[in-house]
């Protein structure tokens, strides 16, 4: 018994340190609440010009985020609106690139097939007015939105045009607008090019039609396919995982691993190679960041592509985004986890590393280096060992590619010859001489 009463008052010694320090801590925490809402009364009272409290409580959220890294972020509702369009891929409009000029909108061209280009809206037009209420004063995101609406809705622009002697308006019915992340075009009789700019709700389905359409043109005469993902900022990982499996017959594309069970997860290939093992250029630069890592690491890791560039940005963090408010019309978009490749590598801070770096050459003028991840303010540490890679086959070494073949001189007046495309035809050509067992071709990853 009396052994019984020792135990149970050392038991409750040491537990009594452990609830102090957790009242410490929670008192702590009050505090600094209590400070804040100090701070927050006494700029309200105090400040030169009166506040918008609105504002300052946003400024507040903004700046409690962006301390944590530079991807954390608070959506207000009207950054919220254009984020899901971007991410969604489509939204009710007229189907016109526009930009800025003089203070009022000018259209760069309308897309085709859409309301603005069925009514006659051409580039080079000048909006002045929209549904009667002028342009000028507005910002280009401010004129944007007003010409954005609920699909079947119509407006009325007054557009003025070179040739015509006044302006004049123009009903347009809204309709789905659907932005295109995915372009593609046979290049040199025999090499498919598929470019993605962006990784939304129609990437995956567009990479799919693309390679169809590509295969069904080329047939047997197919040498390889160019996967462009230079000036490619990201965006969705599904689409990056769907697109990887485009690519991919089995095997790991992807993981995510975070403080919580709920971000720890890994994605696989599924069962058939679309290309049915066609050799695959990647390309990439430092602007290629986050999804288009993803798919460029995986696609990497499996031998299945040949990365050719520069060194990618170095963004391998995953983003959650958390609707807040009562209508779920404003979010904060918090950093949860860490992406890896299949065969471990974590690309933040790093980035992925081409196989054979072709740098674009440096306009007359340009100095300096790009920015990427590791040049941001608070980005997170990659605390992950240096891998090691001895051993490991360069399939590209196979090839030998001259300076003639590469840079051939473009006619005066012509665009800059693209050496990072060139490079990668000339590659994709010789790859398709060689034996089927030098190819890089998808295998399962052992860990």
């Amino acid at each position: 018994m009396r052994k019984l009463v020792t135990g149970a008052l050392v038991a409750l010694m040491m537990a009594l340190p452990v609830q102090a320090d957790a009242k410490s801590d929670k008192d702590d925490f009050y505090e600094q609440l209590d400070l804040l809402m100090r701070i927050f009364e006494r700029v309200r009272s105090e400040y030169v010009d009166e506040v918008d409290d609105k504002e300052v409580i946003e400024a507040a959220i903004q700046g409690m985020l962006r301390s944590l890294d530079p991807h954390s972020t608070y959506l207000n509702p009207d950054v919220y609106q254009q984020v899901r369009v971007q991410m969604e891929g489509e939204y009710g409009g007229l189907g016109i690139e526009v930009q800025m000029e003089n203070g009022v909108v000018k259209v760069v061209s309308p897309i085709d097939d859409t309301p603005a280009d069925k009514a006659g809206i051409q580039g080079g037009d000048f909006i002045t007015h929209i549904d009667g209420e002028a342009v000028m004063g507005k910002t280009l995101t401010e004129a944007v939105r007003t010409m954005r609406g609920p699909v079947g809705s119509p407006i009325i622009v007054t557009v003025v045009r070179d040739g015509e002697d006044a302006p004049f308006d123009v009903e347009i019915v809204r309709e789905k607008i659907l932005v295109r992340s995915v372009r593609h075009r046979i290049e040199d009789e025999s090499i498919g090019y598929i470019r993605i700019t962006t990784f939304n709700m129609q990437t995956g389905e567009g990479v799919e039609k693309a390679i169809e359409d590509i295969a069904s043109q080329l047939g047997s005469s197919l040498d390889g396919v160019i996967l462009d993902l230079r000036n490619n900022p990201g965006g969705l990982l599904d689409e990056a995982i769907r697109v990887s499996d485009a690519f991919l017959d089995r095997g790991e594309i992807v993981s995510t691993r975070g403080r919580r069970r709920q971000n720890n997860n890994r994605w696989y290939a599924t069962t058939g190679d679309l290309l049915d093992g066609v050799p695959v250029v990647v390309l990439t630069n430092a602007y290629s960041a986050s999804a288009s890592e993803i798919v460029a690491g995986a696609l990497q890791d499996h031998r299945r592509a040949v990365v050719v560039g520069d060194k990618t940005f170095g963004k391998g963090t995953v983003q959650s985004e958390i609707r807040l408010g009562r209508t779920g019309d404003r979010a904060i978009r918090l950093t949860t986890a860490r992406y890896f490749t299949p065969s471990g590598r974590s690309i933040q801070e790093r980035g992925v590393e081409p196989d054979i770096q072709v740098l674009f050459p440096r306009r007359k003028g340009q100095n300096g280096t790009p920015r990427r991840e590791a040049d941001l303010t608070g980005h997170i540490e990659n605390d992950q060992d240096n891998l090691d890679l001895t051993g490991e086959e360069d399939i590209a070494s196979e090839i030998e590619i001259t300076d003639e073949e590469l840079l051939k001189t473009a006619e005066e007046g012509e665009q800059p010859v693209d050496v990072q495309l060139r490079y990668a035809i000339k590659l994709l050509k010789d790859m398709s001489s060689l034996p089927k067992s030098q190819v890089a071709e998808a295998r399962p990853v052992t860990e």
